[in-house]
């Protein structure tokens, strides 16, 4: 009820880090969103920069997994929260995370191809496997290529 929704737009900047927690998948990874803003003379300079850790669970684990790699330019929605850590030396440290609810490529600045998996076919039925004739089969493969793709001149 309270979660703070947020879009970031930038750059994944380290390695995937995939692992096991309890009994789900997690991947995560930094993410780095750089603004740049114009000056008065119309050049650009470097603005503030916004560094936050990406956690992907369920069903985006496997499209993370697959399709996003370090350096690839990414928009990522999700709840953001502060994480509290002790770190090595004992000095509490907070970092700022994010759970992700969608995570995609920024086509803006990459050029992709989307790939949907495609569902298995069914197994065809004891009567379906005793209907079909192998002959028959080999007949309609027969005159296959000739009736396929246009002809050169078209």
């Amino acid at each position: 009820m309270f979660e703070t929704h947020l879009t970031v737009i930038g750059r994944v900047v380290t390695d995937l880090r995939r692992r096991v927690v309890g009994d789900q998948e997690l991947i995560s990874f930094r993410v780095a969103s750089n603004s740049r803003r114009r000056t008065g003379d119309g050049t650009w300079e470097p603005g503030n920069s916004l560094y936050i850790t990406v956690n992907c669970w369920g069903k985006l684990v496997t499209g993370v997994g697959a399709g996003l790699y370090k350096g690839a330019p990414v928009i990522v929605v999700g709840d953001v929260f502060t994480s509290e850590y002790d770190d090595k030396e004992g000095v509490r440290r907070s970092s700022l995370e994010m759970r992700a609810t969608a995570v995609g490529p920024d086509l803006s600045r990459a050029i992709v191809r989307f790939e949907q998996p495609q569902p298995r076919p069914a197994e065809p039925t004891a009567d379906e496997s005793e209907a079909a004739d192998p002959q028959d089969a080999d007949a309609d493969t027969d005159g296959a290529e000739e009736s396929t793709g246009l002809p050169l001149s078209a």
